[in-house]
């Protein structure tokens, strides 16, 4: 599949919202291979070696977050006003943002918390509290030269409650260019994981 791009500058505008639909199962790279592979990298991490035992209701299973179709893609998103979007230039994602998110997160909940953290493809296996959401902004908004990382948690837990809580990170002036918005990005991600797992560290010790 081909996907029509017109260069502006250092986006490639892609006209209208509904047309990243098309990207989210192929992503065209304008026949070139981008010059930059970009990740997320927690900043803190569990030792090797480490481990965690317990029950049922001692584990907590961390879900793959929902994204809008402009997440779901390689590339990353470019807000250019309230109606257009376009992705950056010559950077993409090893692996889509929901994936490379979802695991950023676990390994903070596992270093933050004291429960039993399941993130695999089937969280929910013999987990009572699971932690699912939406990552409603990953990506670049040039109106304010800023990232953004906008995560709504949802927590469920085993009798049936349910608790609901929005986390941001947003830094400005940040050139649109693959390094510095990537390193951005690993930054707003990684204060956003932080800000979520110490919610459920406070939520279940009852603060």
């Amino acid at each position: 599949m081909r996907g029509r791009t017109v260069k502006v500058g250092k986006f490639m505008r892609i006209g209208v919202l509904a047309s990243t639909l098309a990207l989210a199962g192929c992503v065209s790279f304008g026949g070139e291979v981008p010059d930059s592979l970009l990740t997320l990298t927690p900043d803190i991490t569990a030792p090797a070696g480490s481990g965690q035992s317990g029950t049922r209701e001692n584990a907590i299973a961390i879900h793959e977050p929902e994204v809008p179709a402009e997440v779901d893609v390689l590339r990353i998103p470019v807000k250019l006003n309230s109606s257009n979007i376009a992705y950056l230039e010559h950077a993409a994602w090893v692996e889509k943002p929901a994936r490379l998110f979802r695991r950023l997160l676990a390994e903070f909940v596992r270093v933050r918390g004291n429960r039993v953290v399941i993130d695999g493809d089937d969280p929910s296996f013999f987990a009572s509290t699971h932690l699912r959401g939406t990552l409603r902004e990953f990506g670049y908004d040039a109106s304010r030269s800023a990232v953004i990382v906008r995560f709504d948690a949802i927590r469920q837990n085993e009798g049936g409650t349910v608790e609901t809580q929005r986390f941001e990170a947003i830094e400005e002036g940040i050139v649109p260019s693959a390094g510095p918005v990537g390193m951005a990005l690993n930054r707003a991600a990684n204060s956003v994981a932080e800000q979520a797992a110490d919610w459920l560290s406070d939520t279940e010790s009852g603060g």
